[in-house]
């Protein structure tokens, strides 16, 4: 089955054919650094990392970049207010540069402990200002931009296509936009490519029209044609970066090059908490970081999976406890499989085609829009077929067993980013695999029908804070 995705531009799922065999150039907006990441951050970051990682184990070469914002994105999103990372500067009573050391520092180590792969490049918006000075100046030139007071503006009007992305016209985007009555654009629609700054504004440049700082949106346009030609494959982003950021950028960019801009767009949808998105700005977000206090960080990646990247995922603690008891199950599951796998089994291979039809599935699931909760169910179907496997010692042999642990490894870890390993401490570890080991044991000691050896096992793990728990997915245990 052929890879199809939904491109958010033709409103539709297309068969994925990038435009170099073989060959993938991504991008995707990164964070604007100024506090610390929140669920949201997690649901979108980890929703393009099952994306990158398929492709790759599809056998494309991609090359992903992944912009930080460190500059020029207001308090609006739009074009008034102040710099959200100059406002935090100003709050901490810190340099914006260490907010964005400090903040960017932070987003890493909290995407690490989700198991995201890093992308190829992260480049800065404050390292690319002469290529965004370029951009504003061709814009300039070709008539496509106006200069007022030391501020560039893109006049909408010269742009016939403007909203062929969000499905908005002019006037739609007018109405819905802040601006001052005493604005200094033709159109309240037209939006800043380079921004004026003012007197006891730190952040501020150089350029053919006096002192300032680059426009929010010009600065993705910028940095993604730089490291990924004037027409890449794939643009991704979070769904309320469609309008204006990325119908903005389309516009800039195409009118820039006078080619097509991205052949792919691809929006995630968001966190919500009680049908309200999660935000900073709402106040109703929570921190990875608190997060990770009470969930390991791959529940919460576990956690975001169960939601297509296209489909809201709603925020609540018995959710999250849902995932950690799935991937606590598919975890025990694997485990028991390896265990077995040591003890070189000669039984028959009648598996192995259920086998094929449970790969064939998952991988449709996949190829069909990245459909991870799809692919998962079928995981979980898995599960409770191997666990019945596993309980008679005649129904499968070694080598059997070896390609099923190969699948699990390669649906779980390589494709979805599940690591099948408990991320715990050295000496957790320990405990972990020798109550493993016990259990391997009373298993053992059951099909060999000796009773009291396996009772006593069963009671004395419990007598030292480990319950034991038989069912029909075979034996897990917990911590009592």
């Amino acid at each position: 089955m052929p890879l199809f995705l939904t491109n958010s531009l033709t409103r539709t799922k297309e068969e994925f054919k990038p435009l170099t065999d073989g060959i993938v150039r991504m991008y995707v907006c990164g964070p604007t650094v100024y506090g610390l990441s929140h669920l949201g951050h997690a649901k979108s970051y980890v929703s393009f990392d099952i994306i990158v990682r398929y492709l790759r184990y599809l056998g494309y070469k991609v090359t992903y970049v992944q912009n930080i914002t460190d500059v020029g994105h207001l308090t609006d999103d739009a074009d008034e207010g102040e710099d959200k990372i100059a406002k935090q500067a100003k709050q901490d009573k810190l340099h914006p540069m260490q907010v964005v050391e400090l903040y960017t520092r932070a987003y890493f180590e909290d995407m690490d402990a989700l198991n995201i792969l890093r992308p190829d490049i992260s480049p800065r918006a404050t390292g690319h200002i002469p290529e965004q000075i370029e951009m504003t100046q061709q814009l300039l030139e070709k008539g496509f931009a106006y200069e007022v007071n030391g501020s560039v503006y893109f006049d909408v009007s010269k742009d016939p296509s403007y909203g062929k992305l969000s499905g908005r016209v002019v006037e739609d985007a007018e109405s819905g936009t802040r601006v001052d009555v005493k604005s200094e654009k033709k159109h309240p629609a037209d939006f800043a490519l380079w921004k004026k700054a003012e007197a006891n504004h730190i952040m501020q440049w150089h350029s053919p029209w006096g002192l300032g700082f680059p426009g929010w949106h010009i600065e993705c346009s910028a940095m993604s044609m730089k490291y990924l030609g004037e027409t890449f494959d794939i643009h991704g982003g979070g769904m309320d970066n469609q309008f204006p950021h990325h119908e903005c950028e389309i516009a800039q960019s195409e009118s820039a090059t006078e080619k097509p801009f991205v052949k792919y767009w691809m929006h995630n949808n968001l966190v919500t908490v009680n049908g309200k998105k999660m935000g900073k700005s709402l106040g109703n977000f929570i921190t990875l970081i608190d997060a990770f206090k009470k969930f390991e960080p791959i529940v919460i990646r576990f956690f975001i999976l169960q939601s297509h990247y296209r489909s809201t995922l709603d925020f609540s603690e018995p959710a999250i406890e849902g995932a950690a008891k799935g991937l606590e199950k598919l975890r025990s599951t694997v485990s028991r499989l390896r265990a077995e796998i040591d003890k070189k089994r000669t039984g028959s291979m009648d598996f192995k085609e259920r086998l094929k039809d449970y790969r064939k599935r998952f991988f449709d699931a996949m190829n069909d829009d990245f459909n991870a909760p799809l692919a998962i169910g079928v995981l979980f179907e898995l599960v409770r077929e191997t666990n019945e496997l596993l309980s008679d010692a005649q129904n499968a042999s070694g080598e059997f067993l070896e390609k099923l642990n190969e699948f699990f490894t390669t649906a779980s870890e390589t494709v979805l980013g599940i690591t099948l390993a408990t991320q715990v401490s050295s000496s957790a570890g320990l405990e972990s695999s020798l109550v493993d080991l016990l259990i391997a044991t009373r298993n053992e000691a059951r099909k060999a029908k000796q009773f009291a050896l396996s009772d006593k096992i069963r009671d004395d793990l419990k007598s030292i804070g480990i319950l034991i728990e038989d069912t029909k997915d075979g034996t897990t245990w917990k911590k009592i």
